[in-house]
């Protein structure tokens, strides 16, 4: 919340470089790719995983949070024959995507928010796993520790909405999307959370964004509570990462979080990627989760 970027005319700068849904692209000028941007990670070791890992596991276990989203920054080498975050942005098919010559890419699957009329919905994505593992949907939908954090996940965006909208509904409760990365398919599982607007929105979007922000699926709940306890486990500012982008076209406000996201700093690439962690997490799955999720758009 300390490093706001707004665009009065978007379709007319060069700039910022985006995707939302259903809405016109803008993007740079096409590359001639013949061979695909290729992605090598160094992540740090699970030994200081497992120290961040067992700072928040003690705060849970004190009550001061009941779900944690734990990220990670790791330093990636990226081998392509044009500026490659350029052709990244380029080479991505995901539903939101953002680009800023020189600073970052993000391609996220995950929506925020949208507004169309006085009707708002979120799809908060919490649950990953392999695509090419035998019943990968079923074992997903079907264990405890995910649908425990889903549950989670979804009860508190019921309430972050209740704060901005009335009629809070869930009309698809664990569906599952696939995801195609540069290292096979993923199933991610999401929800869809709904209401209606209390009132006009136009002339208040940054209030009703204030009232809702951070996202409750990179950040964890209680809120306030649990990015106190982010900022002890982590130790770094994440920047633009786990924030949101979006499209407001005078009608309707589509926006997604900020993941899935390379961030160039000094000549060097990183790749940030986290993962909830509940009291029933497991460290070596979760450092396996955020090395999982370091990928480039297929």
């Amino acid at each position: 919340m300390d490093r706001g970027l707004f665009i009065a005319n978007p379709y007319q700068q060069e700039e910022i470089f985006f995707r939302v849904p259903n809405q016109p692209s803008h993007l740079p000028q096409t590359l001639s790719i013949t061979q695909p941007c290729t992605l090598a990670a160094h992540p740090e070791p699970i030994s200081d995983y497992t120290q961040r890992f067992e700072c928040v596991m003690n705060h849970l276990k004190r009550g001061d949070s009941f779900l944690t989203n734990l990220t990670i920054e790791t330093p990636i080498s990226l081998d392509s024959a044009h500026d490659p975050m350029h052709q990244i942005a380029l080479q991505s098919h995901s539903p939101y995507m953002i680009y800023w010559p020189d600073h970052f890419v993000c391609f996220s699957p995950e929506r925020f928010i949208q507004i169309e009329r006085d009707h708002i919905s979120s799809h908060p994505m919490k649950g990953t796993i392999d695509a090419a593992i035998p019943h990968a949907a079923q074992l997903i939908l079907n264990d405890q520790k995910e649908t425990e954090e889903h549950c989670t996940i979804v009860d508190f965006i019921r309430s972050d909405l209740s704060r901005v909208a009335t009629n809070i509904q869930v009309p698809r409760f664990r569906y599952i999307d696939k995801v195609s990365t540069s290292h096979g398919d993923i199933l991610q599982v999401s929800s869809e959370i709904t209401g209606d607007i209390l009132g006009p929105f136009k002339d208040n979007l940054g209030n009703l964004l204030e009232e809702i922000l951070p996202a409750g699926s990179i950040s964890g709940a209680p809120k306030r509570a649990t990015c106190s306890v982010i900022k002890e486990a982590e130790q770094r500012k994440r920047g633009y990462y786990s924030g949101i982008f979006g499209l407001y076209n005078g009608d309707t406000l589509d926006t997604g979080v900020m993941i899935r996201y390379i961030e160039r700093r000094n000549n060097a690439y990183f790749f940030s990627s986290g993962g909830g962690i509940t009291i029933n997490s497991d460290c070596q799955k979760e450092y396996q989760e955020v090395i999982q999720k370091i990928y480039l758009p297929k």
